[in-house]
């Protein structure tokens, strides 16, 4: 039963600012940057990176098609097997263009297709959005770009510091749908509610038929207002009134729905500029948070991703553990995975006959076919645990005798 080489245990490099997404029993990762000698760089557009959840493998696949630059900030999202993505940021400024890709591709082939035959308006350059997927639409929130004077409205606050002729920066606070079965653009009359402030780096998730904001930031303010949208009515609630102690102000956090009525809060950055590690959780039932007391506080994230996994896990990928406006050096590429309900009984057994698969050398071998599939899988999964694990502190024990 042999575990695999140190190769086969290699991970996705370290990013921020990137798209993840799960389709089935995998986690797909493109894109964002990583710091290097003070430089923003971009991570290559042809490489997805997958992680397969039940053996804790990753792979790098390179793509093909019509690729998308290599850019920071861009919003993904799936719909039925297909990766999409919009907007974000790269050399040349900020971007509006939108890109699918098939991940259940049977050939093994991931190509991208630029989308160009659309009807409609679609949104002005941006990047830090947010989407929701409902209905076979993705309905994007929010984000940070740049306008012509023209094109100036009241869903726009302008950033004072930002302008240069006729084209000024700032955030918005606009709502756009794209039909994906139409491939056509629009822009929803909204009837109702007081809408959210123009926003950026907020996080967007659904339940429902409602569609839920927190957060983000608009010029020096970062704010911790949960807001939701009726994706059908296309009214507002306005700021929802929270029953007790609420997450502090932040941006480039997460928001995962978690069951039916909860939704799943990480990290982000503080309005004091610190990298946060805290984990809340919102019941749309009693309409309150509740902090998670069992996380650890040493593995802050920011600008990181957050997928929900088969069995209600949220895995976290990626971000940064520091300021990226001052120290843009603590990018991380672990995968953190918080378990947010009890695993099934089958699950439980899987895992810790993973675990202790040297103790269990000669059992193994007589189970039933299909588990012992199942079972080969959870121990190729925990020995790249105890692999990264034993190579994270390898790593700690060099830099310690290097600062001494």
């Amino acid at each position: 039963m042999a575990a695999g080489s140190a190769e086969q245990f290699c991970v996705a490099e370290e990013r921020s600012g990137h798209c993840a997404v799960v389709d089935g029993n995998f986690l797909y990762v493109w894109g964002g940057y990583v710091s290097i000698e003070e430089n923003e760089v971009y991570l290559p557009n042809d490489e997805l990176w997958i992680y397969e959840i039940d053996s804790g493998l990753w792979t790098m696949h390179l793509m093909e098609g019509e690729l998308p630059t290599s850019m920071s900030g861009s919003c993904g999202a799936s719909i039925n097997g297909k990766l999409y993505i919009f907007g974000g940021f790269d050399d040349k400024g900020y971007s509006n263009r939108l890109y699918y890709v098939n991940l259940r591709t049977k050939n093994g082939t991931y190509r991208w297709k630029k989308i160009t035959n659309f009807k409609g308006q679609p949104p002005t350059p941006r990047d830090k959005l947010s989407c929701w997927v409902y209905m076979d639409r993705l309905i994007y929130f929010g984000g940070y770009g740049c306008r012509k004077h023209n094109e100036l409205s009241d869903c726009f606050d302008v950033h004072d510091a930002f302008w240069e002729g006729q084209i000024f920066w700032g955030w918005h606070n606009d709502v756009h749908v794209f039909d994906t079965t139409t491939q056509t653009w629009s822009q929803p009359a909204i009837r109702g509610g007081d809408p959210p402030q123009p926003r950026a780096a907020h996080t967007c998730a659904v339940l429902g038929n409602k569609g839920y904001i927190f957060g983000g930031r608009v010029l020096q303010t970062r704010m911790n207002d949960l807001h939701c949208l009726n994706l059908d009515t296309w009214t507002w609630s306005g700021s929802i009134n929270i029953s007790g102690e609420k997450p502090k102000d932040r941006s480039w956090h997460t928001l995962t729905p978690i069951g039916d009525d909860r939704l799943f809060l990480f990290g982000g950055l503080s309005s004091d500029n610190v990298p946060l590690s805290d984990g809340w959780i919102h019941s749309i039932t009693t309409n309150g948070w509740k902090q998670l007391t069992h996380l650890p506080k040493s593995r802050p994230r920011l600008w990181h991703t957050a997928c929900l996994g088969k069995e209600g896990e949220v895995m976290v990928f990626g971000g940064s553990k520091d300021d990226l406006h001052f120290m843009d050096t603590g990018h991380c590429s672990d995968l953190l995975i918080f378990q947010t309900q009890p695993y099934s009984l089958l699950r439980l057994c899987l895992d810790c006959i993973g675990k202790y698969a040297t103790l269990l050398k000669n059992q193994i071998p007589c189970l039933p076919s299909k588990l012992l599939q199942q079972v080969l899988k959870k121990i190729t999964f925990w020995a790249a645990v105890n692999h990264r694990q034993e190579k994270k502190a390898e790593m700690e024990r060099q830099s310690q005798l290097n600062t001494t």
